[in-house]
């Protein structure tokens, strides 16, 4: 489930996209550029990106400017068929927008503008703009959004039949252009040589000294051109993101809308004010996500799993009916039925089949656990595979690296691994065998055969009395004595009775 599905319509065609993240963001006090900050399991920018694509753009222009190295490497795994195009200075989003379009000159027909730094668009508002465009014979359309502080913001101002005449700044407001609610959301769709044409017309005499793809409009209109202003159905679907506090406004936003929808699906969610779920994340119908909850990346909850609480898992598979409680788990793969923690560290490569046990305080990487075997307790178990129906006892290690190598232990089928059990790997223990407690088992154990390797306990008498003379331990071992002496001497007179 996503926030950002797209609608099952045919989207209305544009010729290109062009997405402005060339700013530098420095509200966030960040290293790392605006647009890559992250939530809901993508960038800012790959959030703007994922809703632009059902649009079917052949285009795709993304400006940069601010950390370009990083935002080109970003853009290259997310989006590699898209085209970056540096604006060497930031003087504006007109002369962003005037770079990009002079990147594609044979970019003709209708052009998406939108900012980099806006998560919560959807594509479905996407589509009912660009229609909305079409539909007018516009050559310049904007979205808006009607809010209930527009403090800040640029208002749109129309005439008596509701066509868009001007976007406002705050600071060149009057009075009564200020009480108007509706704003730029900053999103906007125009004729490719329409907006060429206006934009190497904007000059830039403003406080800024900058060139503003918001008074676009003003010379549209009053040379007769026909234009057009959408308002959004929701208000937050154009929400920017300009520092940490909007961020996190921001996640939550995105969050409560993919719990809402995975719950409209019949996803249990417990309890959504701590659940969180990346847009990335797919869990079916009749699964149960319990309170503390976190699914990132491409993990996947099939129906009647339950996950936490109080677990995390990143690119994880987790399988009918299984189930997850206060673990973390990544990159593995969790078998139907199978139930993982409390307290389990799965790591990546962990492969556990259908009815697999892995409890308490248990760490696996790298193993393929087969289908109704157990590793319930204290345990590390890594570059292994084991069979089917063995059980590994608490306390075992599975001695992996050398310091200089990995190597790979096998446990065959019905396998029993005492507790306290080293296996110093490359090491095969085969199927129906034993090891016994406390070993340390180096070389193979052959099927049904019991492998020791531990020194015979010996006892050494009065030790405690001697070493540790009035020490408690003494006088209980002492005390002791009397009293098996005392024990002892009853049996003999009642056998001598």
């Amino acid at each position: 489930m996503t926030a950002q599905e797209p609608s099952a319509t045919p989207s209305p065609a544009v010729a290109a996209v062009v997405v402005l993240a060339a700013g530098q963001g420095t509200r966030m006090r960040s290293a790392t550029p605006k647009v890559l900050h992250t939530l809901g399991g993508r960038s800012l920018l790959g959030h703007v990106l994922a809703a632009t694509e059902p649009l079917g753009a052949a285009t795709t222009v993304v400006v940069v400017g601010s950390g370009r190295d990083q935002v080109e490497a970003h853009l290259a795994s997310v989006a590699p068929g898209a085209l970056a195009v540096v604006q060497e200075q930031q003087l504006g989003s007109g002369h962003a927008a005037e770079v990009a379009l002079a990147a594609v000159p044979d970019v003709e027909g209708a052009v998406l503008v939108v900012n980099g730094d806006s998560p919560l668009l959807t594509s479905r508002t996407l589509e009912t703009l660009v229609a909305a465009h079409a539909a007018a014979g516009s050559v310049f359309t904007v979205l808006t959004a009607e809010v209930d502080d527009p403090t800040g913001l640029g208002r749109i101002v129309r005439d008596d039949r509701g066509a868009p005449q001007a976007i406002v700044e705050e600071r060149d407001a009057t009075d009564e252009q200020r009480a108007i609610r509706e704003v730029n959301a900053g999103v906007y769709v125009a004729n490719a040589a329409t907006l060429r044409r206006v934009l190497a017309g904007i000059g830039t005499s403003n406080a800024q000294g900058e060139q503003y793809l918001t008074d676009a409009l003003a010379p549209l209109v009053s040379g007769g051109a026909p234009t057009a202003a959408v308002l959004a159905d929701d208000p937050e679907d154009v929400l920017g993101c300009n520092d940490r506090a909007e961020l996190a406004a921001r996640r939550r936003t995105l969050n409560d809308r993919v719990l809402g929808e995975l719950m409209r699906a019949g996803v249990t969610v417990v309890d959504p004010a701590t659940t969180w779920v990346d847009v990335t994340v797919t869990v079916a119908a009749d699964a149960v996500l319990e309170p503390g909850t976190q699914l990132k990346g491409a993990t996947t909850v099939a129906s009647g799993a339950v996950v936490g609480p109080d677990s995390t898992l990143v690119d994880t598979e987790v399988g009918e009916g299984a189930s997850v409680v206060r673990s973390h788990v990544l990159g593995a793969s969790v078998g139907p039925a199978a139930t993982v923690g409390p307290f389990s560290y799965l790591r990546p490569g962990t492969r556990l089949a259908r009815g697999t046990k892995v409890g308490a305080f248990v760490e696996t990487k790298n193993v393929q656990v087969g289908e109704g075997s157990k590793l319930p307790h204290l345990s590390y178990v890594g570059d292994a595979t084991i069979g089917e129906s063995a059980n590994i006892g608490a306390a075992t290690v599975f001695v992996n690296y050398d310091g200089v190598a990995k190597h790979h232990t096998t446990i065959g089928d019905h396998v029993r691994i005492g507790s306290d059990t080293m296996l110093v790997a490359p090491v095969t223990v085969g199927d129906g065998a034993y090891t016994a407690a406390g070993s340390v088992i180096t070389t193979d154990v052959p099927p049904g055969a019991m492998g020791v390797a531990r020194a015979r306990q010996r006892n050494v008498a009065g030790w405690v009395l001697r070493r540790r003379p009035g020490s408690a331990a003494a006088r209980a071992a002492e005390a002791a004595g009397h009293a098996g002496a005392e024990a002892g001497a009853d049996t003999r007179t009642t056998a001598s009775e």
